[in-house]
């Protein structure tokens, strides 16, 4: 494995943000979003969530984070896919909505041949 992973985080919400805030202090870390305005805020180095730590090490980390809206952008190369989407909740039927984790895995196992994907 090269000396610094690539991983790519999808998902900006507040998982994938300190997730890839984390990560990006030591690897190339490539935020996929489907929010153009949190795409742009993550590429402006601005947190996506509401938090002081996050916001710290955004302006004062050196940090190989980037942001993008385009899947196979996000996934060339990748080492590690990091899936912070979100599973919703139906409290009236008791279900789980995973279809967005589902999705995003497909699409992992498909453009990120070989990567280890973690679902957060």
């Amino acid at each position: 494995m090269p000396e610094k992973a690539k991983v790519t985080v999808v998902g900006s919400g507040y998982v994938g943000m300190s997730l890839a805030v984390l990560l990006a202090q030591y690897n190339d870390v490539t935020v996929l979003d489907i929010d153009p305005e949190r795409v742009d805020q993550v590429n402006r180095r601005e947190s996506t969530v509401a938090d002081a730590g996050i916001d710290a090490f955004l302006k004062e980390r050196d940090l190989s984070l980037a942001a993008t809206l385009d899947p196979d952008e996000a996934y060339l190369g990748a080492d590690f896919v990091v899936v912070a989407t979100p599973t919703n909740y139906d409290p009236d039927t008791n279900y789980f909505d995973t279809r967005a984790v589902d999705q995003v895995v497909g699409d992992a196992l498909a453009k990120a041949v070989g990567a280890l994907v973690v679902i957060k």
